[in-house]
C-alpha cells in the first residue's frame, strides 16, 4: 500500500474557540481614574466642584443601571469567563486526537495534552508547530506543504501519510501513520474570527492502517484461493456480460483472463445452445436466493464442448441490479454420487422417451445405438419393419442428404459445436421431409457413441410454406391484374365512348359504319376480358344473396347440356337437406360454366361430367387436415371429369392469369383465374385434384349460411327500366383525371342537353363549384384521382350541400372504395367501361330519382 494518502478536504472539522478572560488591569485603571477625579474635586471649592461631582455621580449611575440590565439579559457575565475557559479546555484535553491552535502569524496559542503526548514533549512551556513536529521527514514534505497552504488560505484540508522509522532506531521502533487536518476557527455565530485563528488536529492511525492492510491481505488470499479452487466460478450481469471468472474456469475453457477483465465477454461466448438464454432470463426475472442446478455444455476456445454441472444463484449486486453467481463443476473430472446418478438416469429416461421430437444416439458412421419412440415413428421403414440397434441412419433418408449428414457426424465426433442443421427426405417416395440437428456427445471411454441426433418432421410445415407462398403469389398477381384492369377500363371507356359518338353521326348505310361497329364490338370483347381480370383479382362488384345450390344447378342443367354437347354426359347428384350459401348468382353460374367448359375440352373423345353437392360438418373439415380451410360448416361442390388429367407442375399454375394448355386462339387463359377470384371473393376455397389419364376434380367449399325466415332465396333487386328518352337538362359537374374519358363524357352529356362543367382533380372541382354562379344538379366523379380522390370530394361537397347527387365512375369495384365512406352516404355507381347510352341513362335516372 502507498505510504502517502491522497489529500482530502474536510467538511466539518473539530474546532476549539479560545476564550478571552477579563483581567485586573482594567480594574486598576478604573481605580486610578476615580482617584484622580477625587483629588481634583478636593482641590476645587465646593461650589465649583459640585457640578463635576454631580456629573460623575450621574455617569456612574448610568453605568450601574446599564450593567444591571446587561447582567439580567446575559450580555455581561460576572465571574463566568474563567469557568468557560476551564470547561472548553477540559473538553479539548479529553479528545484523544492532538489539537493545536495557531495565530495568523503561525505562533502557537493553545495545545491540548494529547498533542504533547503524541510528539513526546514533556515540557509544556515550549509548544512546537506542525512544521517543527514533522521536521526532518523529506518523504512527507509535500503533505506538510499542502496543509500549510490550506491554513494560509483558510481552507479545510486533510492528509494521511506515513512517517518512516528514524535512521539508527532499533527494531522496536516502527514507522507510524498520521492523519492531519487543518481548518479556520469560526466564532460562536459560525463566522471566521477577525484574528484568523487556525486549528490543527493530529491523530496517529498506525493501528487503523494495520487493520486495513490485514483485511486487504486476507482478501487477496481469498481471491487467490477462489482463482485456484478445484471448481470454476463466474458472475454475470443482467445483460449477460461476464463480470468475473476465476483462473480455474478460464483454464478449462482455454481463455485468457485478460480478455475477461475487459468486460467484452458474454454468456453466449462460453455457453453453447440455449443455455445462455436460460441464464439470462433467470437473471432478468428476479433476485432469488435459492440455488439452482443446471447441466449444460460450455464452449472451449478451440470450439469443443465441456459438459459441466452448474450451480447458480440470482442475487442483487452493489448497484441493486440482479446478477448470477455460478459455480461450475467439471463432470469429466469425477463421478457424481451413486444416488444422484440413479435419479438422473430415471429423469433422463423419462424425458428421453416422452420427448415429442426424435432423438437418437449414433456413432461416427451413423449406426443407431439408442432411440426414443418419436425417432422410431419418424424414421419407420416403408416396409413396416421396426428399427433395430445397429441400423444406419444414412439408409433411412434419401441419398441427396447423406453427404451432409456424414459431414455433420464427423464434426460431432471431433467435438465441434454449432453444426448446421440438415434437411432430409424420408423414405424412398419423397413424400415426407424432416430436419436433423447434430450435437456432439460426451464420449465415454470404450464406447463408440459420437453424436446425438434430434429430428423434426417438417412435412406439414413445408406443405404450409408452399401453400402460403402460392397464396402470396396469387395475391401479388391479383394486385397486378387489378391494376392492369383499371388502366384498361379507362382506355376501353374512351374507345367505346368515341365509337358511340361516331355512330351517332353515321347511318348504317355509310361505309364507315361497319368499321366503327367492329371497333366497338372488339372493345366490348376486351371489356369482358378485363371483367375476368377483375374477378381474378377479387375487385369486381358482387351482389351476394342467400340461395340453395340445388335450385341454381337445376336451373343451369339445360344450358350446361347445350355447352357440353352430345359426346359428354352430364350427371348431377344433389346432397340431401343441402345447407344454404351466400353467393352472387350470376357470378357463381359463371364459375360452374367455366369449369364445365374446361372439363368438356379435356374430354376430347367424350366422357362424363359429374356435378355433386353435399354438406361438410366442422368435424369433417378438421379431419381433412387442410390448414388452409378455416374451421366451420361448409357446402361442398365437386365438378369431376374423366378427361386427360394434369401433372403436378401444371396444377401449380392453372389459376394464374393467361396460363393455358390449349392451342393458340382456343382460350384466353382467364377461365380458371376468374373462377379462383370469384370463389375467394365469396369467402370460399377451391382445390384441384388431378391424375394424368384418369381425370380432374375441382372441390369448392362455400361457408354455410343461415336460411332466411321464409326459407326462400332473397329476391333480386329489380332494376329500373331504362328510359327511352335520354335527353335532359341541368348542370352537371364532370370530374375525371383521364383526359380522353373526360372529353368523351363532356361531349356525350352536352349532346343530350346538359350544361357540363369539367375538372381534372377533386381540388379543381371544388374551385369550379365556388366559381360557378348557379346551382350544380349532379356531380359525376372518378374515384381514383391525384390530390383528392372521389370519396374525399363527396365529403367536402356534402358539407356545403347535403342533398347534392353524385355518380361515381371507376374501373375498380364498388366495394373497393365504399369502406372509405359513411354507411348512410348515398351515391350511384357506374362501372367502367361504359357506353354513351349507359352514361346518359345513369345521369337521367339519378336526376329524375
Amino acid at each position: 500500500m502507498s505510504d502517502i494518502q491522497a489529500p482530502t478536504r474536510v467538511s466539518s472539522p473539530v474546532i476549539l474557540k479560545p476564550v478571552r478572560d477579563g483581567g485586573m488591569g482594567l480594574v486598576i485603571l478604573t481605580a486610578i481614574l476615580l482617584a484622580i477625579a477625587a483629588v481634583s474635586l478636593a482641590v476645587l471649592s465646593s461650589d465649583a466642584a459640585k457640578p463635576f461631582f454631580l456629573t460623575i455621580l450621574a455617569g456612574l449611575a448610568v453605568v450601574g443601571v446599564f450593567t444591571l440590565f446587561a447582567g439580567a439579559m446575559g450580555l455581561i457575565h460576572i465571574g463566568h469567563p474563567s469557568e468557560r475557559k476551564r470547561v472548553k479546555t477540559s473538553y479539548a484535553d479529553y479528545i484523544s486526537d492532538g489539537l493545536l491552535v495557531t495565530s495568523e502569524t503561525g505562533s502557537v496559542i493553545y495545545a491540548n495534552d494529547a498533542f504533547y503526548q503524541l510528539f513526546g514533549y514533556g515540557d509544556k512551556k515550549r509548544v512546537p508547530t506542525i512544521d517543527e513536529a514533522f521536521a526532518g521527514n523529506v518523504a512527507i514534505s509535500d503533505n506538510i506543504f499542502r496543509l500549510s497552504r490550506a491554513a494560509a488560505r483558510g481552507e479545510p484540508w486533510e492528509e494521511e501519510f506515513r512517517v518512516p522509522r528514524p535512521a539508527g532506531a532499533g527494531q522496536d521502533s516502527a514507522s507510524k501513520w498520521y492523519r492531519v487536518s487543518v481548518d479556520r476557527v469560526p466564532d460562536e455565530d459560525g463566522k471566521a474570527e477577525p484574528e484568523h485563528l487556525t486549528i490543527w488536529r493530529v491523530a496517529e492511525i498506525t493501528g487503523e492502517r494495520a487493520r486495513q492492510e490485514e483485511a486487504f491481505q486476507q482478501l487477496q488470499e481469498a481471491i487467490a484461493y477462489l482463482d485456484h479452487a478445484p471448481a470454476g466460478f463466474f458472475s454475470a450481469g443482467k445483460n449477460g456480460r461476464i463480470e468475473y471468472m476465476n483462473a480455474t474456469l478460464a483454464e478449462w475453457l482455454g481463455l485468457d483472463l485478460a480478455d475477461v477483465v475487459t468486460g467484452q465477454m458474454r454468456l453466449a461466448d462460453i455457453v453453447t445452445g440455449d443455455g445462455a438464454q436460460l441464464l439470462t432470463r433467470a437473471v432478468e426475472q428476479s433476485a432469488d436466493p435459492i440455488t439452482h442446478e443446471l447441466h449444460i455444455d460450455l464452449s472451449r476456445n478451440d470450439g469443443t464442448s465441456l459438459p459441466v454441472r452448474l450451480l447458480y444463484q440470482v442475487v442483487r449486486g452493489a448497484d441493486g441490479e440482479p446478477q448470477t453467481r455460478s459455480m461450475v463443476l467439471n463432470r469429466s473430472q469425477g463421478a457424481e454420487r451413486a444416488e444422484d446418478l440413479r435419479a438422473a438416469e430415471v429423469r433422463f429416461a423419462r424425458f428421453f422417451q416422452s420427448a415429442p421430437i426424435a432423438i437418437a444416439i449414433v456413432d461416427s458412421s451413423g449406426c443407431i445405438g439408442n432411440t426414443n419412440a418419436a425417432f422410431a415413428r419418424m424414421f419407420a421403414r416403408t416396409s413396416g419393419a421396426p428399427l433395430k440397434s445397429g441400423d444406419s441412419v444414412l439408409e433411412l433418408i434419401a441419398p441427396q442428404a447423406t453427404d451432409d449428414l456424414r459431414r455433420g457426424l464427423t464434426a460431432a465426433a471431433a467435438g465441434q459445436v454449432d453444426i448446421p442443421s440438415i434437411d432430409i427426405v424420408l423414405g424412398k417416395g419423397g413424400d415426407r421431409t424432416g430436419r436433423i440437428f447434430v450435437s456432439p456427445i460426451d464420449r465415454t471411454p470404450g464406447t463408440k457413441e459420437a453424436a446425438i441426433l434430434y429430428g423434426i418432421d417438417t412435412t406439414e410445415q413445408n406443405a404450409l410454406e408452399i401453400q402460403i407462398a402460392q397464396s402470396q403469389k396469387m395475391q401479388a398477381v391479383g394486385q397486378l391484374a387489378g391494376g392492369i384492369a383499371h388502366d384498361f377500363n379507362n382506355v376501353l371507356t374512351a374507345i367505346i365512348g368515341f365509337s358511340d359518338l361516331l355512330l351517332t353521326n353515321h347511318r348504317p348505310t355509310d361505309p364507315a359504319f361497319k368499321d366503327i361497329m367492329n371497333i366497338k364490338q372488339n372493345a366490348n370483347r376486351a371489356a369482358g376480358l378485363v371483367r375476368q381480370l377483375l374477378a381474378f383479382s377479387r375487385q369486381q362488384t358482387l351482389r351476394p344473396e342467400i340461395l340453395s345450390l340445388t335450385d341454381m344447378i337445376s336451373d343451369l342443367q339445360i344450358l350446361l347440356g347445350r355447352l357440353l354437347g352430345e359426346k359428354v354426359e352430364l350427371k348431377v347428384s344433389h346432397g340431401r337437406d343441402l345447407w344454404f350459401v351466400k353467393v352472387d348468382l350470376n357470378q357463381f353460374e359463371q364459375v360452374i360454366i367455366n369449369l364445365a367448359v374446361n372439363a368438356r375440352d379435356a374430354m376430347v373423345d367424350g366422357g362424363r361430367l359429374m356435378i355433386a353437392t353435399s354438406n361438410v360438418s366442422e368435424r369433417e373439415i378438421s379431419e381433412l387436415g387442410n390448414s388452409m380451410i378455416a374451421p366451420g360448416d361448409y357446402v361442398l361442390l365437386e365438378v369431376t371429369d374423366c378427361g386427360c388429367g394434369m401433372p403436378a407442375e401444371i396444377i401449380e399454375k392453372i389459376f394464374e392469369p393467361f396460363f393455358s394448355t390449349k392451342e393458340v386462339g382456343k382460350g384466353t387463359g382467364l377461365g380458371l383465374s376468374t373462377v379462383y377470384g370469384i370463389i375467394k371473393q365469396t369467402g370460399g376455397y377451391i382445390f384441384p385434384d388431378s391424375k394424368v389419364g384418369e381425370g380432374t376434380t375441382f372441390r369448392i367449399y362455400l361457408p354455410r349460411q343461415t336460411a332466411p325466415e321464409e326459407t326462400a332465396p332473397a329476391p333480386r333487386v329489380e332494376k329500373r327500366e331504362k328510359p327511352r328518352d335520354l335527353t335532359g337538362s341541368g348542370c352537371v359537374l364532370l370530374v375525371e383525371d383521364e383526359e380522353a374519358v373526360r372529353s368523351f363524357a363532356v361531349r356525350a352529356l352536352a349532346s343530350r342537353g346538359y350544361d357540363v362543367l369539367e375538372a381534372s382533380t377533386g381540388v379543381e372541382a371544388l374551385a369550379v363549384m365556388d366559381a360557378h354562379e348557379g346551382p350544380v344538379d349532379l356531380v359525376v366523379s372518378d374515384v381514383v384521382m391525384p390530390e383528392m380522390d372521389g370519396p374525399s370530394l363527396l365529403k367536402k361537397l356534402r358539407k356545403h350541400n347535403p342533398d347534392i347527387k353524385i355518380i361515381f365512375i371507376s374501373g375498380y369495384a364498388e366495394d373497393a372504395f365504399r369502406r372509405n365512406l359513411e354507411e348512410d352516404d348515398e351515391f350511384v355507381f357506374l362501372p367502367k367501361p361504359f357506353s354513351l347510352k349507359q352514361l346518359a341513362a345513369a345521369v337521367k335516372e339519378t336526376l329524375d330519382g
